[in-house]
């Protein structure tokens, strides 16, 4: 029997997440764009901050567009291209292995940074702090839920529940009873993804949507060497 606090996750709180994310997001961009900055240290520190910055971008890009091919595309659509429950989980396993891993050594190195030097972690702000604790445990629970508590749950399947459950958030009709099922793990996971994109314009992660446009139709700077007497 669903409880109330299913329909509150499952039907509220993902709306209040998201609608932080988009109305906090134009706020920012809108009333404080000085702010929108990815503030590097990296003059106080620059070998472990590149090695993490890179696994960490490169992953968490293959962990996001897998997460949205995974709930966006239908079961139906890959059924009807011949592609069978096995091949498709087995090159999700793949590709959101690869990617999850590179994420997760990535930000376990920025996290281990950001806490061991001392002068790192004195400039640091307690948002930063949190941020990377956070996206730390959030992979780690996306890593456990894909390779642990999938395989410990051979029955259960999140194209038929899960994903179905999300792409109805987005015509506004989620039906909370598809989630009630969903492995703990898994739940877990959703409800800490969610809440960083509820957290995400009031904290630095918010320059990844700060693209730097200009530098397409700015004037071209031009360099002119120093002439010798």
């Amino acid at each position: 029997m669903a409880h109330p606090v299913d329909w509150f996750f499952w039907t509220v709180y993902p709306y209040l997440m998201l609608g932080s994310f988009f109305f906090g997001t134009i706020i920012r961009f809108v009333f404080y764009p000085g702010t929108i900055t990815a503030k590097s240290s990296e003059l106080l520190e620059k070998k472990r901050l590149m090695i993490g910055s890179i696994h960490f971008h490169i992953g968490i890009i293959l962990v996001f567009f897998g997460h949205v091919m995974g709930v966006l595309i239908p079961k139906s659509w890959t059924d009807a291209l011949g592609i069978s429950n096995e091949l498709y989980h087995m090159f999700a396993l793949i590709g959101g292995g690869v990617g999850g891993l590179l994420a997760l050594v990535g930000i376990f190195i920025l996290t281990w940074r950001r806490f061991s030097d001392i002068r790192v972690h004195l400039t640091s702000s307690m948002s930063d702090l949190i941020v990377d604790v956070a996206l730390l445990v959030i992979i780690i629970l996306g890593m456990w839920a894909s390779f642990v508590a999938g395989p410990r749950n051979p029955d259960f399947n999140y194209r038929t529940s899960l994903a179905i459950w999300a792409r109805q958030l987005f015509y506004f009709r989620p039906n909370y009873l598809l989630m009630v099922g969903v492995p703990l793990t898994y739940k877990i996971h959703v409800v800490c993804g969610l809440a960083i994109f509820g957290f995400f314009p009031y904290t630095r992660l918010v320059h990844a949507l700060a693209l730097p446009w200009q530098y397409i139709y700015r004037r071209y700077l031009v360099y002119r060497r120093r002439p010798t007497i």
